[in-house]
């Protein structure tokens, strides 16, 4: 009888010691990975039967975790995205409202408060690989900087505030060299490397996860660029799509520009998934499958010919759209979402799951609870939009970028940079826009049905919400998204 107490004593001791008694879970910190690929668009996940993809790994991740089908980026380029990835605010509160671009001094704010920063005051290992994009580019502030950036948006984040928490640090903040690579660490020395960018970074990030510190969950963010223009990918993934089929949109006119191109991107895409797959492989060799949530996004689309355009910023689906999967084995049960889900709620849903409390200052909603599979009321829209550019032009070292003279010539013109470009809203049917133009010169109104036309080659317009009423419940809506984020723009047609 003794032996019997004392052996179920001792296994008391162990379930009580590694939290695996019946109905409960592990007490255990989450550790987080976060990998977004640059203009990696939704169309191109393979579970999502759009384009003709191979992508084995992030479809497995969207099989075991929830997939939100309509998750939405929303001012669809680089710069905006990211902030509101970090402090979860909308990019008017930032003032994150267009990219870090050659000409001006636009930039995050070192006062902002971002995940990364909460992350290491909860005693996280914290790290950040790839691109930062949230820096004005060395040139605009030297015309000789000291740490060796030469191209026109790139430049070295210094440790420091300007880190935002992330300790280890294995950036730039932006270039389109995907072959030959640049990254600093913690000196002013440039690392030039001689290897595909998203190779090279994953085994950066697979270093990290082996020597991460014994006593501390880590969270590591990493940024790959591809499949961002230029459209280019390793031969051996370009030769996976060379003469296959192409996608049959009815919204693209198809050349070799289009056909060479998406060759590429698709490439691209797939060695994004490949080395997805590493990282995942990796996460079950070191016994941190259980315990990590592990998210896939993306930072906004490519429009890929769509509409006879390449790249992204407009309000198309293929521009908006994004990727959203998360996966935390054990703890978040296999899901398709349609709710619109829109990047500002990004950081405060993955706080929410990892625990810890939201700041007051965060403007984006907390749906982990919609994660965990318990009841929370959803989100009938997403917010889209394209603003004027806030900075001051800054020419130290180079020509100011296009954007940065427009943004110039509207501010000499004396408009407010905060009532031009569009305004929308993204249901699940419907994408609703106003758009006023680069100088708020006009003002149109589009509504999308994507049910009935799914390619968006038919939109009702109208110059007047009242002039359809499925525009007047949505201008409605949409209004009541302005107020809230303090946003000046105005939908009177009065007000042009």
């Amino acid at each position: 009888m003794k032996t019997i107490h004392y052996t179920l004593f001792y296994l008391l001791l162990i379930s009580i010691s590694f939290g695996c008694t019946e109905g409960k879970t592990d007490s255990r910190k989450p550790n987080l990975l976060f990998v977004f690929a640059d203009q990696y668009r939704k169309q191109a996940l393979g579970f999502m039967n759009e384009d003709p993809v191979n992508t084995p790994n992030l479809d497995q991740l969207a099989a075991e975790g929830f997939a939100f089908t309509n998750a939405v980026s929303t001012c669809p380029i680089c710069s905006p995205f990211r902030a509101m990835l970090m402090t979860g605010r909308f990019p008017l509160s930032t003032g994150m409202t267009s990219n870090c671009m050659p000409g001006t001094d636009l930039e995050l704010n070192e006062n902002e408060l971002c995940i990364g920063d909460i992350l290491k005051s909860k005693g996280y290992a914290t790290g950040y690989i790839g691109k930062w994009h949230l820096e004005a580019p060395s040139l605009n502030k030297s015309k000789d900087p000291v740490y060796g950036s030469t191209d026109a948006w790139d430049g070295w984040t210094p440790p420091g505030p300007r880190r935002h928490g992330f300790d280890f640090w294995y950036a730039y903040n932006s270039n389109g060299k995907h072959f030959d690579p640049n990254y600093w660490k913690d000196s002013p020395d440039r690392i030039d490397i001689d290897q595909w960018s998203v190779s090279h970074e994953t085994d950066v990030a697979i270093d990290f996860i082996k020597n991460r510190p014994g006593d501390k969950p880590f969270a590591l963010f990493m940024s790959w660029n591809p499949p961002h223009s230029p459209y280019i990918a390793p031969d051996h993934y370009v030769s996976l799509y060379e003469g296959g089929d192409l996608p049959d949109r009815s919204n693209v006119k198809s050349d070799d520009k289009y056909k060479t191109r998406f060759t590429s991107y698709l490439a691209a895409v797939t060695s994004c998934d490949d080395h997805f797959g590493r990282l995942m492989s990796l996460l079950e060799s070191e016994g941190l499958a259980e315990n990590t949530i592990v998210v896939f996004a993306s930072d906004h689309g490519e429009m890929m010919g769509s509409h006879g355009r390449y790249a992204k910023s407009i309000w198309y689906d293929e521009s908006i759209a994004i990727s959203f999967i998360v996966r935390w084995k054990g703890r978040i049960e296999h899901t398709i979402e349609s709710m619109p889900f829109v990047c500002y709620h990004f950081m405060p849903t993955l706080l929410g799951l990892m625990g810890i409390e939201i700041p007051e200052r965060v403007e984006g909603t907390d749906y982990s609870q919609l994660l965990l599979g318990k009841e929370q009321e959803k989100a009938t829209a997403a917010v889209i939009a394209s603003y004027g550019n806030p900075g001051n032009l800054l020419a130290a070292g180079q020509e100011p970028y296009i954007w940065a003279l427009q943004a110039d010539s509207l501010h000499q013109s004396g408009i407010d940079w905060r009532t031009v470009g569009y305004r929308g809203l993204r249901t699940k049917r419907y994408p609703y826009v106003v758009d006023r133009g680069r100088k708020g010169e006009y003002l149109k109104r589009y509504l999308y049905d994507n049910l009935e036309d799914p390619y968006q080659l038919n939109p009702v317009t109208a110059v007047g919400a009242d002039e359809n009423e499925i525009m007047k419940e949505l201008d409605r809506e949409l209004q009541q998204w302005l107020d809230k984020m303090h946003d000046p723009f105005s939908l009177n047609k009065s007000k042009l």
